[in-house]
């Protein structure tokens, strides 16, 4: 894996101004992620890793820090960074392949490429047969592919993830993070996601990152050093179950 830093938090604060004061959420974050990895970010509900990521989205100016994409500083929205929310928030008068193909006609590519690029993306994420189905139609787990794949479509550098799965049964969520590992094995993109669920981040990432309550800051950085390709068999190994329990003592210490 190459080490260069595809994305760099450098002491990043933020504070909400509202009518009966101020509210901080963040407190001096800063870390790095390396091209190509995956990296998950845990932490107690509503200390700010939401309002973390829409900030790395180039989506909310931060109070103080900055955000280094590629070593150069990140102001604005770019399509370099995609992001999945945890709702799928689907047009619902597109079918599966329009909501698809969106980012790429807003872009101005020519017909023959968006054709082309869709149906490849159909087909990376198993949504072959629903090309023409609307999102009122679909399931869930179906719809948070599509919004994973709008993301991926016009092949961005770095995906950001905000607990996409969270709406999902316990299977269904089983099923979406093996979907996810292998959609990542075909895409190395540098991705960073938000998930309240220790095993899922353990299962999926190259390390973890663990927030403390508000105003947040990064109290753990934890490795995983599984092997990949890895699968659901591994939620009941010692190593796993060991690490699943070094993250969950680092939130309860926080």
């Amino acid at each position: 894996m190459i080490s260069t830093a595809m994305l760099a938090a450098e002491h990043i604060t933020h504070i909400y101004r509202t009518p009966d004061g101020d509210v901080p959420a963040l407190d001096d974050v800063s870390f790095r992620l390396a091209r190509e990895s995956f990296t998950c970010l845990v932490g107690p509900s509503g200390c700010g890793k939401s309002t973390l990521l829409r900030i790395l989205a180039g989506l909310l100016t931060p109070t103080g820090g900055r955000v280094l994409l590629d070593g150069q500083p990140l102001t604005r929205a770019q399509r370099r960074v995609g992001i999945v929310f945890q709702k799928a928030n689907l047009m619902p008068w597109r079918t599966v392949a329009g909501n698809l193909s969106l980012p790429l006609e807003l872009a101005g590519l020519p017909p023959a490429e968006r054709v082309e690029r869709t149906r490849a993306m159909l087909e990376l994420t198993g949504l072959e047969g629903f090309a023409g189905a609307y999102p009122a139609a679909l399931s869930g787990g179906m719809a948070q592919r599509v919004a994973i794949g709008r993301a991926l479509i016009h092949d961005p550098e770095v995906l950001l993830l905000d607990e996409p799965f969270g709406s999902l049964d316990a299977l269904t969520r089983e099923q979406m993070s093996e979907e996810l590992l292998r959609i990542w094995a075909h895409h190395r993109k540098t991705v960073l996601m938000v998930t309240h669920s220790i095993s899922e981040a353990v299962l999926l990432a190259d390390r973890v990152l663990v927030m403390g309550p508000r105003p947040a800051r990064l109290v753990a950085d934890v490795p995983i050093p599984l092997q990949r390709p890895r699968s659901l068999e591994l939620l009941h190994q010692p190593d796993f179950v060991a690490l699943t329990e070094r993250v969950r003592r680092a939130i309860r210490l926080a």
